[in-house]
């Protein structure tokens, strides 16, 4: 099994990389995927301005054309010269999981092969093709920690030629993690606000820095329990645009609605208010957004929220076994629940 490690990623870019043919990249942080995908693309040396070398496919390429992976690794490029097969959306499907298990076993001596994977769990058949093999280099992408992420905010620092104090790093840092992609261009914009700076501050992180670890997720949760429809679509059209995976929104809903469901439980038990209750289980949630929350305490029973946990969770499911359909599952489910928080608040 070769599995690369995160902190261990630069270093297998740099020395290792080049040793191999075959590559799964694959984690819940999308961003980190395609980012490591390219810079791997970069180390095998094939022309990736030339189609003829370059072959782009979406797993449904494979879905639809059980052997067009094999076809096209063993097919010659029309000038010669190496080719590079770059696969995108891959799961667990069927198709690319046989391909991959031939590959495993006979690596190709002229192709490369860079597989885009979602968030595929332990025991999932892709990877344990990949870990089973020793010609295939597997390459989890998870969420970046402290360090990695004050590793990508000295290499952007470097490259703009600014320094940031250490308030600043510590507010960056805690704003950042959930997408690769998203972190990056979130530290970009702030340089470039700070273009005319030699150091960087505590308040103009402040002014800058959106929440880059939950994009606006916040934004659609409050919308989702007022039951304001219009900001609710809205606010996921501002997640879908920024490209933060839509399922963080998901998770997010469902973190706030088992949170709401332990304290309706101990409100109900206890017979307290929702203004005590919220000072014991509720001291972790932002200032300005307790009104929202207390409101949807009163207007909510624990049964009720219990049921909408189980669907939303539910459909966190769903997108994770059908990556394709994962928008439309969040988008119809997380409305139904708006427009439940609409009728409640109605009545109260």
């Amino acid at each position: 099994m070769v599995e690369v490690k995160s902190h261990e990623f630069d270093g297998f870019l740099q020395k290792s990389a080049r040793h191999y043919r075959l590559f799964l990249i694959y984690g819940p942080d999308r961003g980190l995927v395609a980012e490591r995908a390219a810079q791997l693309a970069k180390t095998t040396g094939v022309d990736l301005s030339d189609s003829f070398a370059l072959i782009r496919l979406d797993v449904s390429d494979i879905q639809s054309d059980p052997g067009r992976l094999l076809d096209e690794v063993n097919s010659l490029g029309l000038f010669g010269g190496e080719k590079l097969i770059w696969i995108r959306g891959a799961q667990n499907e069927k198709a690319l999981v046989d391909g991959l298990q031939i590959l495993s076993e006979a690596p190709p001596e002229s192709s490369h092969v860079v597989i885009e994977g979602g968030d595929l769990k332990k025991g999932a058949a892709l990877r344990k093709v990949a870990e089973g093999s020793r010609a295939i280099a597997a390459i989890p992408c998870y969420q970046d920690d402290a360090r990695a992420l004050n590793a990508l905010i000295d290499t952007e620092l470097s490259t703009a030629g600014l320094r940031i104090t250490p308030a600043a790093r510590e507010l960056l840092v805690e704003s950042l993690g959930g997408d690769r992609i998203a972190s990056r261009n979130e530290i970009r914009k702030l340089l470039l606000y700070c273009l005319h700076d030699s150091v960087v501050d505590e308040q103009q992180v402040t002014e800058i820095i959106g929440d880059a670890s939950a994009i606006s997720t916040d934004e659609v949760v409050d919308a989702v329990l007022n039951g304001d429809a219009d900001g609710f679509l809205h606010a996921i059209q501002k997640v879908v645009t920024s490209k933060t995976p839509v399922f963080l929104v998901l998770q997010s809903c469902l973190k706030q609605f088992q949170q709401l469901e332990l304290m309706r439980c101990e409100l109900e038990e206890k017979r307290q208010q929702p203004a005590q209750v919220m000072q014991t289980l509720g001291r972790g949630i932002h200032f300005k957004r307790k009104p929202v929350v207390e409101k949807a305490l009163r207007n909510w029973t624990s049964t009720d929220l219990a049921r909408e946990a189980g669907r939303i969770q539910s459909a966190i499911l769903q997108s994770r076994q059908k990556p394709l359909l994962e928008d439309n599952l969040a988008l119809q489910t997380l409305l139904s629940t708006t427009l439940q928080s609409a009728r409640r608040n109605r009545r109260a």
